[in-house]
């Protein structure tokens, strides 16, 4: 486990984050010297989108007085906070909001500095277009309504929790669906088995609160 401190909050990296990254960057067709190197490009752009991320998120609920950390783990990570005070719904959805708006600011200043600067190396415009594609793809990904992504979370936040039980539902829907069009297309298999995953773990969450 790595750990360090950015912004004076305390960030931890577990050792499945980057196995994640490296399955995600393909380790398994990676067989000559510049393949690994393109994975090893690939998992430390991966590892820049989603730590800015996390900023997003922590440096935000910092800005309303919470104690915070940065844990990244396997299919990404989370930004944990608390103390302070209680949040309005409004600062919530800031905080929440803040780590795709970033993520994608990120995507797009990499984009525009593939553009513009000319004399890049090969590996430089890799590690680049591969830090624009991490970052945008991660985000739109995450504002997905389907709990617990920022999404999901977004949804939450604007429904109140008086309404959890329709958030649940609305994510377990969404999922499902998703799970369908990444079969019927043929998109891959990771998507569609987290989708299933949260599909399912938000069924067991409605279910509790059926039986309350």
């Amino acid at each position: 486990m790595i750990q360090f401190s950015l912004f004076n909050i305390p960030v931890r990296v577990l050792p499945w984050f980057w196995l994640t990254l490296a399955f995600i960057g393909g380790v398994l067709r990676a067989d000559t010297r510049s393949e690994i190197f393109e994975l090893l490009l690939f998992m430390l752009a991966g590892f820049i989108s989603i730590l800015v991320h996390e900023l997003g998120h922590a440096l935000t609920a910092k800005h309303f007085g919470k104690r915070v950390e940065i844990v990244l783990q396997a299919f990404g990570g989370y930004a944990a906070y608390s103390g302070g005070g209680r949040l309005s719904r409004f600062q919530s959805f800031l905080i929440i909001a803040a780590g795709p708006a970033i993520q994608i600011l990120l995507g797009v200043a990499a984009l525009i500095l593939v553009i513009q600067v000319e004399g890049l190396s090969p590996y430089g415009k890799y590690f680049f277009v591969k830090l624009c594609q991490v970052s945008i793809i991660w985000a739109v990904l995450n504002l997905i309504p389907v709990l617990p992504m920022d999404g999901g979370r977004i949804l939450e936040t604007l429904l109140g929790p008086q309404r959890l039980r329709l958030t649940l539902q609305i994510s377990i829907a969404v999922a499902v669906i998703i799970v369908i069009l990444s079969l019927v297309y043929n998109i891959g298999m990771l998507l569609p088995i987290f989708m299933g995953l949260m599909a399912y773990e938000n069924y067991k969450s409605l279910k509790s609160i059926s039986w309350m």
